[in-house]
C-alpha cells in the first residue's frame, strides 16, 4: 500500500515489518457491560477475549511498536470498568514495547493511566494512522467496521475484511463483540471514490481477495 509492503494477519491485525509494528483497530473493550447498563445482557468475556486475541497475534509477530487505531475503549468510562486483571493483562502487553493509542469517536478523551501514549493521528513515512477514513493516500483507518457478504457453493457468508485500493486500507474491527458495515454501503463509496477496490476477507485459515464489487 503506498509503496510499503504490510501483512494482513488473519486476525484482523497489520503488520509491517520494516517497522516491526502491529495495528489494530476498534478494540471496543469493555462493549458488554456498557450493553449490561442498559439492560441488554451479553456475558461480560469480551474484553478477556479481545486481549487474549491481541496476545496470540503479538506473540506471532514480537512487534516492537503497537499501534491501536481509535475506539480501543466503548465508552468515555470504559476504562473504569476494566477489571484489575484486565488492566494487568494490558499492562503485560505493552511490556518493552512502545504502544500508541489513537483517539476514536467512542473514546475522544482517552486517560493516561493505562500506559503508552494518545495522540489523534500518527505519521511513520508515506503511511498515516487515524481513526476515521478521509480517503487520503497512504491511511490506514478503522472506524467504519468493514465486512464483506459473499456468495460460496452452498451458502452466503458474511466476513470481516480489510478494505484497500492499494493506496489506502480501512481496517476490520478486532473487538469480540464489534459488528461489521457491508463494504457495499456508501460510506466506503466516500473512501475509495469508486467500487473498484478489494476486500480481503478474513476466512477460517487464510484470507481470500474478492473484488468488492462481486460482495453483497
Amino acid at each position: 500500500m503506498a509503496g510499503v509492503d504490510m501483512l494482513a494477519d488473519l486476525s484482523g491485525a497489520l503488520f509491517w515489518k520494516e517497522q516491526s509494528l502491529l495495528v489494530v483497530s476498534d478494540l471496543h473493550l469493555e462493549k458488554g457491560s456498557s450493553f449490561a447498563a442498559r439492560g441488554v445482557l451479553l456475558p461480560p468475556y469480551d474484553t478477556v477475549a479481545t486481549l487474549s486475541r491481541l496476545a496470540s497475534v503479538m506473540a506471532r509477530h514480537d512487534p516492537k511498536t503497537v499501534i491501536a487505531l481509535g475506539d480501543s475503549f466503548h465508552d468515555r468510562t470504559a476504562h473504569e470498568r476494566l477489571s484489575a486483571r484486565d488492566r494487568e493483562a494490558i499492562a503485560a502487553l505493552q511490556a518493552r514495547r512502545d504502544w500508541i493509542w489513537i483517539s476514536g469517536n467512542h473514546d475522544p478523551a482517552l486517560p493516561s493511566d493505562l500506559g503508552g501514549i494518545v495522540a489523534s493521528e500518527v505519521a511513520i513515512g508515506p503511511i498515516v494512522f487515524r481513526h476515521e477514513p478521509t480517503g487520503a493516500v497512504g491511511e490506514i483507518a478503522g472506524h467504519l467496521h468493514p465486512k464483506a457478504r459473499v456468495a460460496t457453493r452452498a451458502r452466503w457468508m458474511e466476513r470481516r475484511c480489510f478494505a484497500s485500493d492499494g493506496e489506502r486500507v480501512v481496517m476490520p474491527a478486532f473487538g469480540a463483540y464489534t459488528g461489521g458495515l457491508s463494504i457495499r454501503d456508501d460510506a466506503f463509496a466516500k473512501v475509495f471514490r469508486s467500487a473498484a477496490f478489494m476486500a480481503h476477507v478474513l476466512g477460517d485459515v487464510r484470507l481470500h481477495t474478492i473484488a468488492a464489487s462481486r460482495c453483497y
